[in-house]
């Protein structure tokens, strides 16, 4: 069954890997921008909006990079940070998102004398006023917020108390993000160490910007119950897309654990993680067993929503059932209490009307 923009509109769904700052709405960055002085490649928010996603599609790292020098720019109020969040939750809900994890790097938020727990509360704040506003329009929504540290910097045992800090707030889970390649997990032992004594819930990006190696080390010393992106895991799979494959130590190990990849389709492209939507290693991965979902990644800097990954993928073969195993998986792999993931995982299925 050919599914239809309104049929993939209407489908619930689940994002765990949704970057902040990389979601901001055209005019709210346009205004806020003129507000403290700071110039955009343009006032106009479709024509911004084009720009930033011609840079992602570009290939070109530096022009992608360039959006969130602009975005970070004016996220460094507590007001800002608030409505930032809170349109980030509308605009999800309105996408027909039912659960989603915002993630951002505290210390990214700070230039403006903000300290790092002014920032947590900022953000808390405008998610759970996303949430009241979203109901009010009639979608029901649930939001939480994973904390990012830099992998390239030095920071991340800070940001890990941080999260633990605000556990039990609207904070789930812990991650590291920034450059991977040349930056390994293993530079941030301190910090997963007091996250596993602490049963913190961590996913870390691995295997986007560096391989298979690069997952191995996220899973094992970092203990990452999910991996952000970890396409590049099928480089540890010998005949990866033939007939007689090989899974080698790590590859086994994600799929025997069943830990989830934050697959991000075109972003994943865009970094040159995947070919094309088409070729993505995602759909094998898919087909041997994988807990793969669908995410966004970055909203504004991709040009992207959950419905249009959605539409790609529908475009290059998946079909209903497909998307619904895939959103079933990330239900279960939310940073949640087990009796919340399984009702997650109930409306997931009554929303796709699937008999299991």
């Amino acid at each position: 069954m050919t599914l239809s923009t309104s049929d993939i509109l209407a489908l619930p769904k689940v994002v765990l890997h949704d970057h902040l700052d990389g979601g901001l709405r055209p005019a709210t960055l346009i205004e806020l921008a003129g507000e403290i002085g700071h110039e955009l490649p343009s006032t106009d928010p479709d024509e911004l909006a084009r720009i930033f996603a011609e840079n992602a599609d570009s290939g070109d790292l530096v022009r992608y990079l360039e959006a969130f020098a602009h975005t970070t720019a004016v996220m460094q109020t507590a007001a800002n940070l608030t409505r930032v969040a809170r349109e980030a939750v509308l605009d999800l809900a309105a996408d027909g998102v039912i659960y989603a994890e915002l993630r951002y790097a505290p210390e990214q938020h700070v230039s403006g004398g903000l300290t790092l727990q002014e920032v947590v509360e900022a953000v808390q704040a405008g998610i759970e006023e996303g949430v009241s506003a979203a109901l009010e329009a009639g979608y029901a929504i649930r939001a939480a917020a994973i904390l990012d540290a830099m992998r390239h910097l030095d920071r991340s045992l800070e940001i890990a108390q941080l999260a633990l800090d605000n556990r039990g707030a609207c904070c789930v889970g812990f991650d590291i993000a920034g450059p991977e390649l040349g930056f390994p997990a293993a530079n941030h032992s301190e910090a997963f160490q007091l996250l596993r004594e602490h049963h913190m819930p961590v996913t870390i990006h691995a295997g986007e910007a560096d391989g298979a190696a690069s997952v191995g080390e996220a899973i094992g010393l970092g203990s990452a119950r999910r991996i952000g992106h970890g396409v590049r895991i099928h480089e540890d799979i010998d005949g990866f897309g033939g007939e007689e494959l090989v899974l080698g130590v790590v590859a086994q190990h994600a799929l025997d654990m069943q830990i989830p990849l934050e697959c991000c389709p075109t972003s994943n492209v865009q970094t040159a993680a995947a070919s094309s939507i088409a070729d993505h290693p995602m759909h094998e991965l898919r087909n041997l067993g994988f807990a793969v979902t669908v995410n966004t990644d970055n909203r504004l800097v991709s040009g992207v929503t959950m419905s249009s990954e959605f539409a790609a993928l529908a475009e290059v073969g998946w079909t209903k059932e497909d998307l619904f195993e895939a959103t079933l998986a990330a239900a279960w792999g939310a940073f949640l209490p087990y009796d919340e993931k399984a009702d997650l995982a109930e409306l997931v299925i009554e929303g796709y009307g699937i008999d299991l």
